[in-house]
């Protein structure tokens, strides 16, 4: 008979919104089984880019990062293609991290907390029902509560759902890595793909250069990338490039059912805007940790659904405005109204790196001011 690990929570996937699920149940004293199937440090396709509010989040849970895992940005380049619409110097931009080391730094933390490491062990029968995975080395873990953050392709949101995401809804990006001196330049391409953008960001070592947009509207977006690497001096021949898809624009409105929760790129909860989902994927995982506890201190495991739902409220307001801003930014009829409005406007310009940032909410772009913003679109009028 399989050995069982018997644990009050299971936390499928050990990316942010798993390291986050696990350190918060750990701190509330549960005990957690963290499993994922890669073995870490392992790399994961993302620009990068950590916000204010990320890392607020990320200090909320795990405490300071180490510096060494941040590389500052001294200022953001906007362009349309070949066209320069603006250089700013005096924004706050998001800081940047490579995933291998910030992951890594993550789980080892909540694995330092007290949960469980299971990682680098696939998933052979995950029985949600029952809460109880068996892995592929013959062991089995069982909770009363589970939490699936395994990431876009999530095998717990594909079991409560028949299918984790509408790939005809969700965008999808590609992504190299380029080895070279250190800069602080970050480089937004507004126009790099259809629903999309592309993102050129420095690293300690180099820099991450990338596009996606959403995947129906991006059929052509290899050969679209590679020409955009070459008008950038860069030959594909001599990159690794990698694909992914990003679940930006289809969140869940319920991320889950009754003990099982979703979190971070499972529950979809990627900007639809910036397709910046660190932050979101931090504070998920918290907020499906504190759901967690607080069903199991009322012997109750099934409301936990109801209790994570009703404080992701925030969350999810948030990123229904974003959906809504982002016809504006991204729309084939306004992109080029936008753009050549952003180009003119100091005020707009601001605002627009404040949500890059994660300075300023999507609540602070009040109705009022999205119909002024679109008027001034739709006429071509700056200021």
């Amino acid at each position: 008979m399989a050995q069982t690990f018997t644990h009050d929570l299971i936390v499928v996937g050990a990316g942010p919104s798993g390291a986050a699920a696990a350190m918060e149940a750990c701190k509330a004293g549960l005990r957690v089984a963290l499993i994922d199937k890669a073995a870490f440090p392992r790399d994961k396709l993302c620009g990068g880019g950590i916000t204010g509010r990320a890392l607020g989040y990320i200090e909320a849970v795990f405490g300071p990062l180490p510096a060494d895992l941040l590389h500052a940005c001294g200022q953001v380049r906007m362009v349309a293609g070949a066209q320069e619409i603006c250089v700013l110097t005096d924004a706050r931009t998001p800081s940047m991290t490579m995933r291998l080391a910030l992951d890594g730094y993550l789980r080892g933390r909540a694995i330092a907390a007290g949960a469980e490491d299971f990682c680098g062990n696939r998933i052979a029968d995950l029985d949600l029902g029952r809460g109880v995975v068996r892995l592929a080395d013959g062991l089995q873990v069982s909770a009363p509560i589970i939490v699936g953050a395994d990431g876009v392709n999530s095998q717990v949101a594909r079991l409560l759902y028949g299918r984790a995401h509408d790939p005809a809804r969700v965008g999808f990006a590609l992504e190299a890595e380029v080895s070279g001196p250190s800069s602080q330049t970050m480089e937004l391409d507004l126009t790099a793909a259809p629903w999309g953008y592309g993102w050129d960001f420095p690293k300690a070592s180099g820099r991450t250069l990338g596009i996606g947009g959403l995947a129906v509207h991006n059929g052509d977006l290899k050969p679209r990338f590679e020409a955009w690497l070459r008008a950038k001096g860069i030959e594909p021949a001599t990159v690794t490039i990698k694909g992914h898809h990003l679940p930006f624009g289809e969140f869940r409105e319920a991320p889950g059912k009754d003990h099982v929760l979703l979190a971070g790129d499972a529950a979809g909860l990627v900007d639809p805007i910036t397709g910046e989902g660190i932050g979101w994927a931090i504070r998920s995982g918290q907020l499906a940790g504190q759901a967690a506890d607080a069903a199991l201190r009322m012997n109750t495991p099934n409301r936990a659904l109801a209790l994570y739902q009703a404080s992701m409220s925030d969350v999810l307001r948030e990123l229904r405005r974003a959906r809504m801003l982002s016809k504006l930014v991204y729309h084939p009829f306004m992109q080029h109204r936008f753009l050549r409005v952003l180009a003119r406007s100091t005020r707009l310009q601001s605002r627009y790196m404040s949500l890059m940032a994660g300075e300023m909410d999507y609540a602070d772009v009040h109705l009022g001011r999205v119909l002024r913003i679109g008027f001034r679109i739709l006429t071509g009028r700056g200021g």
